[in-house]
């Protein structure tokens, strides 16, 4: 089992920045990928990004290229998620999620932290 708990989420005005963060604990040593998704009222949860944890290697959704980066910390167990120039459409939950190698779909999930843009 992993355990997800993220931070970081808040109040800021459009254009600004917030950097959330996701630690996990437990069994870690089995993370193959962790990933960012985001749920806004009235919406399905949506994929924002993902890294692999021995590679690095990102992807992002086409809405948050350029303006958002992943990142990890080993050493923490840690992945971030850093957002510029917010817009109102980037306002929702943000969960972290996790998954092994054996698993065709992320199958840890935190709790959300909510990011609401104002204008």
């Amino acid at each position: 089992q992993v355990q997800l708990v993220e931070s970081g989420g808040g109040l800021v005005q459009a254009g600004g920045s917030l950097r959330l963060s996701c630690a996990a604990s437990g069994r870690t040593s089995s993370t193959y990928k962790m990933g960012w998704f985001r749920q806004a009222p009235g919406k399905e949860r949506e994929f924002v990004a993902s890294i692999t944890w021995s590679s690095g290697s990102t992807s992002y959704a086409d809405s948050v290229k350029g303006r958002f980066a992943i990142s990890r910390d080993g050493a923490k167990n840690t992945v971030y998620l850093r957002m510029n120039s917010l817009k109102l459409e980037d306002t929702a939950v943000y969960y972290c999620a996790a998954r092994t190698q054996l698993q065709l779909q992320y199958g840890y999930w935190g709790q959300g932290t909510q990011v609401t843009v104002a204008s």
